[in-house]
């Protein structure tokens, strides 16, 4: 099972639940701004440059602050590459397993950086994007593995994720950058075992290709993270390769910035107590159920447990056991912690689920805004 990286409930421990709609994100801009600024820091003492990963983290109306800190963005289809030009200001580096040929033009136009799974898309699509002033990258597979989750192991054998670098006698002509990933939520740790594993590779190649995009999976914004050991550990891979290096995290830049606020609906007894809310995993939180993990709750103290489950269908559309100090009321409001990144992007309207609403908080000066409420309109919208 997945961990939880949640550090605890900060300054959301003294924030009035009802104060929003139910079910409902709410962002600590504070939180946030004080997650870029280390990223930054970061960033500049490396002499490095760092993305944000649209993947895990999309809401662009936090898009300025971002833009303010980071290098750009990295997509990985069409719309978030018009996404991130429309948005987010700074460079756009767009990676796929596979692009679409229909897509290609638009995608080439929007990025200043294409990174290709195989040699075979570069001879497909590599002129092209030569010809609208796009980077070509070739996306390798170290061959390391490093995840704990097979389920997020872009280095499991078969993957499709990047080429094997051990097919890879030269570099194709038109490559310029070189791009790897293979870490999930991780230290520094596994960072340095991978270059250790892939460097013989790097080097081998070296003047072949002008930029490194180590990808996504570094926590460095966790209070633990090892911030100095990775400053020097690309520093030095970058002065002795000669490239400019490249970050792409998604959860570091979300990092215990957000809570999901939702409701109880009801309390049935089946083995213990059973409680139905308004946040389903399958729903509004998938990786609950695909990686498993287990979010961290508000308040998950006292000596009644409650199996947390959503609305839906799914039998199997369960949160988890948490302990609260009574049996918990229809009505009563409860709160899941750390969950920007990889939730609000893969949220579905299955069953008619309603869309968690989105709002802005400030933790200094307690000011909330609400910037997004879905209706049966969005959820028409999906079908026809």
């Amino acid at each position: 099972m997945l961990r939880t990286q949640s550090s605890g409930a900060g300054r959301f421990a003294d924030f009035d639940l009802t104060r929003v709609p139910s079910p409902c994100f709410v962002i600590d801009e504070v939180q946030l701004r004080e997650n870029l600024e280390v990223l930054r820091a970061v960033a500049e003492a490396g002499d490095i440059k760092i993305l944000l990963a649209l993947k895990a983290f999309a809401m662009w109306s936090l898009a300025p602050m971002i833009s303010e800190h980071l290098a750009g963005t990295c997509a990985s289809s069409l719309w978030e590459a018009q996404l991130a030009r429309k948005h987010f200001g700074g460079e756009l580096a767009t990676y796929a397993p596979a692009f679409k040929a229909s897509h290609f033009e638009a995608i080439a136009a929007l990025s200043d950086h294409i990174v290709f799974n195989s040699p075979a898309q570069i001879d497909r699509f590599g002129a092209q994007a030569q010809a609208a002033g796009a980077d070509v990258a070739l996306r390798l597979n170290p061959e390391h593995s490093e995840a704990q989750i097979a389920l997020y192991d872009p280095c499991a054998v078969g993957s499709r994720l990047g080429y094997p670098v051990s097919r890879l006698d030269t570099l194709p002509d038109a490559v310029s950058g070189l791009h790897m990933h293979n870490l999930c939520e991780q230290g520094l740790a596994p960072l340095t075992r991978t270059v250790a594993a892939v460097r013989p590779f790097l080097e081998a190649h070296k003047g072949a290709y002008d930029w490194l995009n180590l990808g996504g999976g570094h926590l460095i914004t966790r209070h633990d993270y090892d911030r100095g050991g990775l400053i020097e550990l690309l520093k030095e891979l970058s002065g002795a390769l000669g490239v400019q290096t490249y970050l792409e995290p998604g959860t570091a830049i979300g990092l215990d910035t957000t809570i999901l606020v939702g409701e109880v609906l009801d309390v049935t007894e089946n083995n213990g107590l059973v409680g139905i809310t308004d946040i389903s995993p399958t729903c509004h939180m998938p990786d609950v159920i695909e990686a498993p993990y287990r979010p961290a709750m508000l308040n998950d103290c006292g000596e009644v447990e409650v199996r947390l489950g959503g609305a839906s269908c799914l039998s199997g559309d369960i949160i988890g056991s948490y302990c609260f100090d009574a049996p918990p009321q229809s009505g009563q409001r409860i709160a899941f912690l750390d969950q920007a990144h990889y939730t609000m992007v893969k949220m579905t309207t299955f069953n008619g689920a309603q869309l968690p609403s989105l709002a802005i908080w400030n933790s200094e000066t307690d000011a909330l805004r609400m910037v997004k409420q879905f209706g049966y309109d969005d959820f028409e919208g999906r079908l026809s």
